[in-house]
């Protein structure tokens, strides 16, 4: 994994969470090959209960944030695993499924 301090600073976080209050802890997953630098969420209950990207494609994350909160992980990666972005292998949906496996193992 790329080290922390090596992220773009000047990259503004694109966060949508739910409405709900959460006790969740957030984690924080870096991304391998794709525009994203930083991906921090939180699951509680099996379920995505908030997602930030930082960097990316503002408008696209936004949307995929807006749909997968509160959707059960198991649904989120199923849906989103080995989604690619361009000739690039992996995408910033695909990198979330990655943080969501890590997290459930």
């Amino acid at each position: 994994m790329e080290n922390i301090d090596n992220i773009n600073r000047g990259s503004k976080p694109f966060v949508l969470k739910s409405e709900k209050t959460y006790s969740a802890d957030v984690e924080t997953y870096i991304p391998q090959g794709v525009c994203s630098t930083m991906i921090n969420f939180a699951v509680e209950d099996d379920k995505l209960v908030f997602v930030e990207f930082t960097g990316g494609c503002p408008g696209n994350l936004k949307a995929i944030s807006s749909l997968i909160t509160d959707m059960p992980v198991q649904d989120i990666v199923g849906k989103l695993k080995g989604i690619t972005c361009g000739k690039k292998s992996t995408s910033c949906a695909d990198q979330l499924c990655k943080a969501l496996d890590g997290y459930l193992k």
